[in-house]
């Protein structure tokens, strides 16, 4: 039998936070201690770690109850399901158009993250894997991203991550990128030249929320000789459709 891997604090955390959920109000150190089998001293310690990092909260009376970081963590989850269930249909039907392969990426920090792809029914295509990621200014999905920012914003990206070049083709100093930047805040859609990977280009556009916020990104990919600038309108379109499924509304 293969052997299970764990961390131990990680599964008495677990451990508590089940004990904490199946109670409708606050309940004492004592009780929790009793309910998942710890020492008093050791679920004191993991349940002050919680506190600190939001995840349980303590009343007046020194009781423990779920921390409202799990309700945003939990409605960030929900979001990005409602979000790919929205946009599967308008994937599908955007790769049946272009006949290429089609991605929705959320950005964590200073990444983009494929969550999900729409891929054709022929035997080259990109193939991008969903949980893979690669940073902002080597995709055109990113690139938006960070033209989105602030100057103050995007110099700060730059020092942080040296924009380290993936190709020849990778934009990897500053000037370069707010060139790019105020080119990009004008026109709505960015290209990746073989930036990330050399053989692939990319054209990407930006999905937003009811409030008018950047929410995720959709681009098409394809071997760099098959890209057509052609395909910017549809591309366009279907971002926008994803979008005002979402509630946006065009000022």
């Amino acid at each position: 039998m293969p052997q299970k891997t764990t961390i131990q604090v990680i599964d008495r955390m677990s451990s508590l936070l089940d004990a904490v959920a199946r109670y409708p109000e606050p309940v004492s150190l004592k009780i929790l201690a009793a309910e998942t089998g710890l020492h008093s001293s050791t679920a004191f310690r993991i349940l002050n770690s919680m506190l600190e990092n939001g995840f349980a909260e303590r009343d007046a009376t020194g009781k423990y109850q779920l921390g409202r970081k799990l309700l945003r963590l939990g409605s960030r989850v929900h979001a990005q399901s409602d979000l790919r269930k929205i946009a599967q249909p308008i994937m599908a039907h955007l790769r049946d158009e272009l006949g290429e392969t089609i991605n929705l990426t959320l950005r964590e920090g200073d990444e983009v993250v494929y969550i999900e792809k729409a891929t054709p029914n022929r035997m080259m295509h990109v193939q991008q894997l969903i949980g893979s990621r690669a940073p902002l200014h080597v995709t055109a999905v990113g690139k938006l991203m960070l033209a989105k920012d602030s100057k103050e914003e995007c110099e700060a990206y730059a020092a942080r991550t040296n924009l380290p070049a993936y190709t020849r083709n990778t934009i990897n100093d500053l000037p370069r990128l707010n060139k790019e930047a105020e080119q990009l805040r004008a026109q709505g859609y960015a290209f990746d030249d073989e930036e990330a990977e050399i053989g692939v280009g990319c054209i990407g556009a930006l999905i937003y929320d009811a409030s008018g916020n950047i929410v995720a990104g959709l681009s098409v990919s394809a071997p760099i000789e098959r890209r057509q600038s052609e395909w910017i309108d549809n591309l366009l379109q279907a971002a926008r459709q994803i979008s005002e499924e979402l509630g946006y509304r065009e000022r």
